[in-house]
């Protein structure tokens, strides 16, 4: 009797055991199967990509119109954001990219072409765009709304889109795309990659976020198409083509105004080419121009990488011609100008080459200084204006200073122009005049170092533009 009360504990663990072995199976059998289950049932996407274009293949520029939604159930700060929009490269020129407009505002927007480690047939480079820290944040359901970009080649030749991966013809009106792929903090969550994995695909260069560009800046390293890019236009810009002087009066043309690639400019980018041309009459003479529309620049530092010629593109020398950087607002008792303007052959009976910087308060009253020396080549000015103090710098160097009644008692516009203070010969002959940048602040008397450190950091976050002055 007492073995078999030893033996019926046994025979009551043996279904235990089974039953445990079935349960073990059928986990196994369900973590085989859920890959399965996971592949037809995927989880919503917590971004969704929405593309449209206006353009044929055949193009000026592609045109891109992005939208961003958040289909999460939390707050989304676009500079958790990056999106890629995908292409291959026509030959061996290189590519730009502006912002036309947008909703979140193009100040807001960074934006960089890369090269695919692995190319596919129809991607080998890519657009990408992020936002600063301070684009703001999308509530869930929420949409960016409209990111109008313009991708281009530098050389302004035409794009062949057809075998773009993200081009799209057919879709005029925003629809989905998966062609464009977003990343949240590096990670894709919309889109297909070309030729890879979503479920591994990251991008570690959009884990950084790009700092919030600084208060009361204006930087423009004029990624541009061309004197009618509507770009040029919203980002505050004006070509000249209205009557009057200086110099050779009603021949101001946009016909001289260009956005070449240049292999000095900052990074291997654009740079703004001013050309004035003449056959020594006044019908044929074109002078060239370009400002801001807006008015509100006066104290701060501004600061202008600039290309001075010394001889003409073409044609004879001989010209009394006028390369200047210079701001103007204001009238009568509050008129306001300062200008850097160099005449490689001199003018007005003064002989050159020289630099002249002057000051203004009235249309008759005014103080300058000349530096008697060629500046063929770049060089960077920079003008301080601090407690009605004017500072003129070249290359680092203080040059002049004026002060009291001299200083900006109002708004001023910024502007570079070429002109011909005369025509003393006939004959075709053409100059120019390079701008690679423009930096403006309006709440610091900055040095050259501290500009050139702050210039280089907005161009190699992308940031080809921004106005935080308004």
């Amino acid at each position: 009797m007492a073995s078999a009360r030893r033996q019926q504990p046994r025979r009551r663990v043996w279904p235990k055991i089974k039953l445990l072995l079935i349960v073990c199976v059928v986990a196994a059998g369900g973590t085989a199967l859920y890959p399965v289950w996971r592949d037809a049932h995927p989880e919503p996407p917590e971004l969704v990509v929405r593309y449209r274009t206006d353009t044929a293949a055949a193009s000026d520029a592609a045109r891109p119109s992005l939208e961003v939604f958040n289909e999460s159930k939390k707050p989304l700060p676009l500079s958790d954001v990056s999106l890629r929009y995908y292409f291959t490269a026509d030959g061996a020129t290189s590519y730009a990219v502006n912002c036309v407009q947008a909703e979140v505002g193009c100040s807001h927007i960074a934006a960089t072409i890369g090269e695919l480690d692995a190319p596919t047939e129809t991607a080998d480079h890519y657009l990408e765009i992020r936002f600063t820290t301070d684009a703001g944040t999308l509530e869930p359901d929420a949409n960016s709304k409209g990111i109008d970009l313009q991708l281009y080649r530098t050389d302004h030749k035409q794009l062949d889109q057809s075998n773009d991966r993200s081009f799209d013809a057919e879709k005029t009106t925003y629809k989905e795309s998966k062609t464009v792929t977003a990343y949240k903090r590096g990670v894709l969550a919309w889109g297909e990659e070309p030729g890879g994995d979503p479920k591994k695909s990251a991008d570690p260069s959009a884990a950084a976020p790009v700092p919030a560009a600084p208060s009361g800046v204006l930087f423009d390293n004029f990624h541009y198409l061309g004197p009618k890019d509507p770009a040029l236009f919203k980002h505050g810009w004006l070509v000249r083509t209205s009557d009057g002087g200086p110099g050779i009066d009603d021949t101001w043309s946009s016909d001289g105004v260009s956005f070449p690639s240049d292999k000095d400019s900052l990074g291997d980018g654009q740079v703004l080419n001013l050309s004035a041309s003449t056959d020594g009459t006044k019908a044929g003479t074109k002078q060239a121009s370009v400002g801001t529309s807006g008015r509100e620049f006066r104290s701060g530092t501004y600061a202008a990488r600039i290309h001075f010629s010394d001889d003409p593109t073409s044609g004879k020398n001989g010209d009394h011609v006028n390369e200047t950087f210079y701001t103007i607002g204001g009238k009568g008792s509050t008129y306001s100008e300062l200008d850097n303007e160099y005449l490689p052959n001199g003018g007005w009976g003064r002989l050159g080459p020289k630099l002249d910087n002057v000051t203004w308060h009235t249309v008759e009253d005014r103080v300058y200084n000349t530096t008697h020396k060629s500046l063929a080549g770049w060089h960077t000015i920079v003008i301080t204006v601090k407690d009605d103090v004017v500072t003129y710098h070249l290359d680092g160097k203080k040059i002049f200073t004026t002060n009291g009644k001299y200083a900006p008692r109002a708004g001023m516009s910024v502007n570079f122009n070429t002109w011909f203070v005369d025509l003393p010969f006939k004959g075709e002959r053409s100059w120019d005049m390079k701008v690679d940048w423009l930096y403006y602040n309006s709440k610091q008397a900055l040095s050259l170092g501290d500009v050139d450190t702050a210039v280089q950091g907005f161009s190699e976050n992308g940031m080809n533009y921004f106005n935080t002055t308004s």
